[in-house]
Formats: structure tokens, C-alpha cells, sequence
């Protein structure tokens, strides 16, 4: 066996249920699940039928290409170049954009294809973060370094401000904005900044996107956009992820692409000949339905912007919440620390969110996040409203409990 498994930690999800053991839920009241990141928008019906379309017409009985049918990269690019006020013609389909089975596999493996064991050195993340960074590292054979994201650095981790020494150790960034848990935006300048010290010491910049969609006042820069605005239109160390799952409810789907710096891409290229992670052309053919169309996006936002705006209501006369810049997650401070919130939680209300301090690692001030939930604004309207409102009466017990001891 790779000795390298050995050091791949348990899904957050795994340690969610260990903690539940032995516990039955309050059975008078109905079970309601957010702690889970899995839209539950409908998938719009056009793109539906573009994948029934494309199965009538016998895409089931075709082999789909590694770099994704020109189509779809064309889409791709033009959808980048929209959103992210990209130079007219500086995405190349055939060189900028790789077709991707959602984003998961593509930001897991692409570590095997960036990073030089042999150098050693460190790969930064985000901490609290996506699970998959840490693993791509393990399984890469390098060291993942966890830059605490706090209130004080405003829920994100401050890459641009690490000393010199750690820089230039560092291989990869895996950057995460909108972030997956805090649902904090890098500003434009930060990338810019960010970007620079890559050039300065060499390393190469995984910006996860795959939240950039679901935004509450204004949508969130990105790095190709930081890259443009800089006048490097060859997006020089930069690559950039995203999917389908989010923006457009598609998640059983798993579509999405990566794009960037060219050479780079060339390189990963010939490690996703041998993966065989291709997607299949039926829903190729639905990916591009999804990346022509705005409407759809902008009627997901405004559903998730009701649930939050009444979510910040029900919450705010009990705990101190810090309204997300984007993404559909609150990150939320809790009376006894998550872990223990959660499970009274679940055991009282028959409320599942998830503890922050499963997202996060121990650092030498600790667990940032340790002392928060996740909350995933996936539910209906209603569910929502009612999670809110149980969330917040176990908050009041509990803030309530500690003031009488």
C-alpha cells in the first residue's frame, strides 16, 4: 500500500457521525440537515433537456475527449471572458481551458502534476479549508502549510503577508474565493499582490472558484481577472477552477474545467490522458446550455440571497454573525465551541450543521476554527427559516447555561 494513504485525515462528514454516536435525536420535531455543501435549487429545465436531447442522438455510445469537445472549451471561454472582463480572444479554447469532471478531481490531481517532490518544500492553504487541498498535498508527496483565516485577517488567510523564508519554500497556493467555509473574497489588489510574490518566488496559484457565482452585493474578482487588470494575458502561474454544481444546481452532473497559464496546462494535459477523467458528451452537451445562459444564475442567487437575508435576521439579536461576502455557507460563532454546539443541536432540535473545527487544523494558536459552525443555506425557504429559528433558541440555552454557572 502507498504509505501515503496513511496520512489522509477523515471527511469532516466521517467525524460527524462519531460524534453523534449514541445520540437519538429529538423525535417531535422534524430532521433538518444543513450541513452539507449540496445545492438543492432545480436543475433548470432547458439543460435538462439539452442532456435528454444529446442521449436521443446516441452521445451514450460515444468516447468523450480528455480536453472536452471544442464546443464546450469555446463556452468556457466566453463565459470567462464575460464575467471576468477578460482581454477580447485572450482565452484560447484549444490552450487556455481543459474540460473537467467537475472541479473535486481536477484541484485533487492537479498537485500531482504541479508539484516537484523532489524539491520538497510547502504547498500553502487556506485554514479552515476544502478537505481535497490537504490530500492533493499528502498524495503529492509535500507538505501542506495551513494559514490560519481569523477575524483579524477577516476571514482570510493572509498569504500576502507571510515572511520571505516560508515564500520561497512554496511550490503551490491553493487559494479558495469565495472561501469554502468563511465565505470571505479576496479583493482584486490582494490577487494582484498575491500574484507578484508568485512571480517573485516562483510558485504556482490554484484559485478555487467555485462558489464565484452565488454573491450578495457585488460578484467577487477573480484571478484570471486580477491577472488582466495586471496586462498579463498569458495568465503566467496562474490556473483557475470551476463547475457547474453550484452555479447551476448541477452537482450529479460533475462539470466543470480548469484554465489558465498554457504551459502549465500542457503539462497537466498528459497526466489527465492516463486519469481518464473525461466527461461524458451528453453532458458536455448540457455544461454548454449552462455556461450560455445568466438567467438561471441570477434567479439561484436571488433565492439564495432571500434565505440569507432572513437567516441574518432570525440570528443576529443572539450571536455575533458576519454576513458572507459570497458562496452559501454562514460561518457562525457559537456558544461551547462547534463540536459540542452540534451535537446538542442535533440531539435537542434535530438540527445537523457541521463543527468549523472539522474544516480546520491545529495551528500554534490552535484550531481557528474551533469555535464556529458551518451552515449550509441549501434547504428550502421554509426549512431554512425553521433551522434558523431552532439554531437560534439552542444558542439561547446555552448562552444562558454558561451565564448561570
Amino acid at each position: 500500500m502507498n504509505p501515503e494513504m496513511a496520512r489522509l485525515n477523515p471527511y469532516p462528514f466521517e467525524k460527524l457521525a462519531v460524534l453523534f454516536e449514541g445520540i437519538t435525536p429529538n423525535g417531535a420535531l422534524s430532521p433538518l440537515n444543513i450541513s452539507i455543501g449540496e445545492p438543492k435549487h432545480p436543475t433548470p429545465a432547458f439543460v435538462t433537456q439539452r442532456m435528454m436531447e444529446a442521449l436521443q442522438d446516441g452521445d451514450m455510445a460515444k468516447y468523450p475527449t480528455t480536453r472536452g469537445e471544442r464546443a464546450l472549451r469555446e463556452s468556457m471561454a466566453a463565459w470567462l471572458t464575460r464575467r471576468f472582463e477578460l482581454q477580447a480572444g485572450s482565452v484560447d479554447p484549444d490552450r487556455h481551458v481543459l474540460s473537467a469532471n467537475g472541479t473535486r478531481e481536477a484541484i485533487f490531481s492537479v498537485a500531482l502534476a504541479v508539484v516537484d517532490r523532489a524539491k520538497g518544500g510547502v504547498v500553502l492553504t487556506p485554514n479552515p479549508f476544502y478537505q481535497i487541498y490537504e490530500g492533493a498535498c499528502f498524495m503529492a508527496g509535500v507538505e501542506p502549510v495551513h494559514i490560519d483565516a481569523t477575524e483579524e485577517t477577516h476571514l482570510r488567510p493572509p498569504f500576502t503577508q507571510l515572511d520571505a523564508e516560508l515564500l520561497a519554500r512554496t511550490q503551490m497556493v491553493y487559494l479558495c474565493s469565495p472561501s469554502n467555509p468563511t465565505g470571505a473574497v479576496h479583493p482584486l489588489e490582494e490577487l494582484q499582490e498575491l500574484i507578484r510574490l508568485a512571480d517573485t518566488y516562483d510558485f504556482v496559484i490554484c484559485a478555487d472558484e467555485c462558489y464565484s457565482e452565488i454573491w450578495y452585493d457585488a460578484p467577487p474578482p477573480g484571478l484570471l481577472q486580477a491577472c488582466a487588470a495586471m496586462g498579463r494575458h498569458d495568465f503566467a502561474r496562474c490556473l483557475v477552477f470551476h463547475s457547474l454544481s453550484k452555479r447551476s444546481n448541477m452537482p450529479g452532473a460533475r462539470t466543470g474545467f480548469i484554465a489558465g497559464d498554457a504551459q502549465l496546462l500542457d503539462h497537466y494535459f498528459k497526466l489527465r490522458t492516463y486519469t481518464g477523467c473525461a466527461t461524458p458528451p451528453f453532458i458536455q452537451k448540457a455544461a454548454i446550455a449552462a455556461w450560455d445562459d445568466e438567467q438561471h444564475v441570477e434567479e439561484n442567487r436571488r433565492a439564495y440571497r432571500a434565505k440569507l437575508e432572513e437567516s441574518m435576521a432570525i440570528l443576529s439579536p443572539v450571536l455575533p454573525v458576519t454576513r458572507p461576502e459570497a458562496s452559501f455557507y454562514l460561518w457562525l460563532k457559537v456558544p461551547g465551541g462547534g463540536a459540542l454546539f452540534a451535537r446538542t443541536l442535533y440531539e435537542k432540535y434535530n438540527v445537523v450543521v457541521l463543527p468549523g473545527g472539522y474544516l480546520g487544523r491545529q495551528g500554534a494558536h490552535g484550531n481557528p476554527a474551533d469555535g464556529y459552525i458551518r451552515i449550509a443555506l441549501v434547504a428550502t425557504l421554509e426549512q431554512n427559516r425553521e433551522a434558523m429559528h431552532r439554531i437560534a433558541q439552542c444558542a439561547q440555552e446555552m448562552i444562558g447555561q454558561s451565564q448561570a454557572v
